[in-house]
């Protein structure tokens, strides 16, 4: 790939400066891919799984919006219990529900 517009259109004022510049990125370019070798294709098995860092209000939705797409959920957090800052208020803003 050459970028004709950002290397020279747009960096050079002189317009036969720009080309020559233009015609050594071309050329560089195609000798480049001259040499490429094609990739090979690997195929590896997934398991649709994944791993939620962090039991608060974020990781708890995120862990059940993936449950309940069939998608297998690992929920890890640090402490000895789930809820974050939320565990810790005993009502919420607006409707002063409990937080728990």
């Amino acid at each position: 790939m050459v970028n004709v517009r950002e290397h020279c259109s747009w960096c050079t004022e002189n317009n036969e400066e720009a080309l020559e510049k233009a015609k050594v990125l071309v050329k560089a370019g195609l000798d480049r891919a001259r040499t490429l070798e094609t990739v090979p294709i690997k195929t590896v098995p997934v398991e649709k799984a994944c791993l939620v860092v962090g039991g608060g209000i974020a990781g708890m939705n995120a862990a059940l919006d993936l449950a309940n797409q069939g998608i297998k959920v690992y929920l890890v957090e640090r402490k000895s219990t789930i809820g974050g800052r939320m565990a810790q208020l005993d009502r919420t803003f607006p409707t002063d529900d409990c937080a728990i």
